[in-house]
């Protein structure tokens, strides 16, 4: 007759499962969870949302007061919560760091007007959208309302962009407010960056929805790589660096990243039907 296993060899599977859950949990491995939520978004859940968002757009465009309301506020957070989730984590990334990782940071894809470019486009649609709800499409014409606006847009992208590359250079002394010190200030950031790179997501997942077809040459394959890349840097790396950061001397973290934007990789480089799911 077989030998029943014991507790002990029993529990063993279930505590390595665990070992390997609380490892994937971990602060320093966020990226790697960041990277699997994405991926899984990606097939099930952003196809469908990058769909609703087409829908807004069409409803806004017909002057729908819900749906400009909605895409103003997924605007608002695409500006707010990066520099949330950058003042959140800062003490708890260089508390991790070392003056060798930290270095590291100087690097040209650390560069700020990567991140101050994409988000002076942010800031005018958030200008444009409130400006019009608030004073109306005439006077938000006029240069008495127009020109102030944009100053204030391009004074708030300033120091947005600021208190974010301020994340990656190490705090002088410990922060006065308590709160940032603590752990739930860390998992709040954390929750600020993955809702805004699931927001960035589904302005990536847009490019599925160009109708591109099969590719038909080599040349084709190629000019559709290259404006992939570059929509990448203003697209996809943004949101992602913050994790990047703490992970960029990896070997995993570049295919993670790359599996996580594989179903849109594929659909974009050999082309399907604009309403083919996945």
């Amino acid at each position: 007759m077989p030998k029943r296993k014991s507790n002990f060899q029993q529990a063993q599977p279930a505590s390595q499962v665990s070992r390997k859950l609380s490892r994937l949990f971990a602060e320093h491995n966020r990226g790697l969870l960041l990277d699997i939520v994405v991926f899984i978004a990606n097939i099930f859940l952003m196809r469908l949302f990058t769909r609703f968002v087409i829908d807004l757009f069409n409803k806004a465009s017909e002057n729908d007061p819900l749906a400009k309301f909605l895409l103003l506020l997924a605007c608002i957070g695409m500006w707010i919560l990066p520099a949330a989730g950058a003042v959140l984590k800062r003490w708890h990334l260089h508390h991790r760091l070392s003056p060798d990782e930290v270095s590291a940071f100087g690097g040209c894809l650390f560069n700020p007007i990567f991140y101050f470019c994409l988000n002076l486009v942010v800031m005018s649609a958030i200008v444009a959208a409130l400006g019009q709800e608030l004073v109306g499409k005439k006077r938000m014409d006029s240069a008495v309302v127009f020109v102030p606006s944009i100053l204030i847009g391009l004074g708030l992208t300033i120091v947005q962009t600021y208190l974010i590359y301020q994340y990656f250079s190490p705090p002088k002394k410990p922060p006065r407010w308590d709160f940032l010190r603590s752990r739930q200030s860390e998992l709040l950031g954390d929750v600020c960056l993955f809702l805004n790179m699931l927001l960035f997501q589904c302005a990536w997942n847009l490019l599925t929805f160009a109708g591109l077809g099969r590719v038909s040459s080599v040349l084709e394959f190629f000019g559709r790589l290259f404006v992939l890349l570059f929509l990448a840097l203003l697209i996809y790396f943004p949101p992602r660096m913050f994790y990047l950061a703490e992970d960029i001397n990896k070997r995993r973290t570049w295919l993670t990243m790359l599996l996580a934007n594989s179903p849109v990789i594929f659909q974009v480089l050999i082309g399907t039907s604009s309403e083919a799911g996945w």
